[in-house]
């Protein structure tokens, strides 16, 4: 199929709000190559559009410290989404997004508190690298200011360094004779001062005037705090129909799309009430690699299993349990989903609690699957398995697809890509 720029998928979904046919598109969190083949092969039986949305922790050049998912690049990412894409027999339409794009947004530039012109350059930097590689749709995020934390960034802050990096990257795009791609603007973080319908209009007015003084594009969606949050394994937020049916509206009005962060862990009948209130997109990460991890303890429990019935011995065990555990505590990303104090335990404390280690090994094993050694023992766990006519990989993928086809059903993606192609073609 031939490649529609992102911008036009939307304006489709859009079109076809007006005839209660439209959908909300699906934001993954490219965590594993299993959850890229179970998105793609979901993708490819009910026809829908795939966007994978990469943080810079998850996905970056290796000279600003690489990727923690499967070590890579933009380049290797790329790469490997089209091998997996070919591989299941995907011919559709699939958007790689960077998610959180922009300075201070890997952990090591914001601990460091890098100052605002050298964090700025390397965030061009790796906006460069990204459309070099086939980006679809560039996220400009300059919120996460080490300089301001617990505080809200001034408006005229957010809206200039937003405005200079579409600009840059507009410039370096069309200098280097590359596609059309599309940008989102915003943020859900509460610093980023865009939490009342007030606020948010008043960001996208002021945008707007910007973007058309210096002859630039409208963005593709701007992100909009419908109140969903996502902390431990869980959704904590309470989502508010009224707030995303005005934002969305507000956003469409501009031609553009709203867009939802944090909504992992969404019940049916919220998921369900995303299409009266025309949400055009939404993103769920932690979720996904969640589901991996215990589809990874599951086999364990099987394995353990085996060894109870005589059928493995006890010393051929893979250990994948206990090295999953301390690989993702030591990772300490776990930090960013926990609540109260126990964001400030020790890696031993938590490792000295049982109960503890379990609930961030449930939270942050994603973490770590890139890790050679967790690596090695869930091959030695499929190989244990194998030998007792069990396909371990083929279990892990069909287990996150569970939650996948959840937002499949419920966001009416079954068909989207057809119908945003007759819209379009009006």
């Amino acid at each position: 199929m031939q490649k529609l720029p992102i911008k036009r998928t939307v304006e489709g979904l859009l079109r076809l709000q007006d005839t209660g046919t439209s959908a909300t598109l699906l934001g993954i969190g490219p965590m594993s190559s299993n959850l890229l083949q179970a998105a793609f092969e979901l993708g490819r039986d009910d026809d829908f559009p795939l966007m994978f949305i990469a943080s810079r922790n998850q996905v970056d050049c290796d000279d600003l410290g690489g990727g923690y998912v499967n070590g890579w690049d933009q380049k290797r990412f790329s790469a490997d989404i089209a091998a997996i894409a070919q591989k299941v027999g995907f011919d559709g339409l699939y958007y790689l997004c960077r998610d959180h794009g922009g300075p201070w947004q890997r952990d090591e530039e914001r601990n460091a508190h890098l100052p605002e012109n050298e964090a700025m350059e390397l965030a061009r930097k790796s906006y460069l690298a990204d459309m070099l590689n086939g980006f679809d749709l560039l996220m400009i995020d300059p919120t996460k200011d080490p300089f301001e934390i617990g505080k809200v960034i001034p408006l005229d802050v957010v809206l200039r360094r937003t405005v200079d990096l579409i600009e840059w990257c507009e410039k370096e795009r069309v200098a280097r004779g590359l596609p059309e791609i599309g940008y989102e603007v915003g943020t859900e973080e509460t610093n980023g001062g865009l939490t009342s319908t007030d606020k948010y209009h008043t960001f996208i007015e002021r945008l707007k005037d910007e973007l058309v003084a210096r002859g630039l594009p409208m963005p593709t969606f701007i992100v909009g705090q419908t109140g969903t949050l996502t902390r431990l394994t869980k959704q904590v937020g309470h989502y508010d129909f009224e707030a995303a049916y005005s934002l969305a509206k507000m956003a469409r009005s501009y031609g553009v799309g709203l867009k939802e962060h944090n909504a992992d862990y969404l019940d049916d009948v919220t998921l369900l009430e995303h299409t009266p209130a025309n949400v055009t997109a939404s993103n769920v990460a932690p979720q996904y690699g969640t589901e991996e991890t215990r589809a990874y303890l599951k086999l364990c429990d099987v394995e353990d299993l085996l060894v109870r019935e005589g059928l493995l011995a006890s010393d051929k065990v893979s250990g994948l349990r206990k090295t999953l555990l301390v690989k993702a505590i030591e990772t300490e990303r776990w930090r960013k989903w926990m609540v109260g104090d126990q964001v400030n335990l020790s890696v031993e404390e938590i490792l000295a609690n049982e109960k503890l280690s379990l609930d961030i090994l449930d939270i942050s094993g994603h973490y770590a699957f890139n890790d050679s050694e967790v690596k090695a023992a869930t091959e030695k766990l499929y190989a244990n398995l194998a030998a007792q006519n069990i396909d371990g990989q083929r279990f892990v993928v069909d287990h996150i697809k569970r939650p996948l086809r959840q937002y499949v059903e419920c966001y009416r993606l079954k068909g989207a890509t057809s119908r945003i192609l007759e819209a379009l073609a009006k």
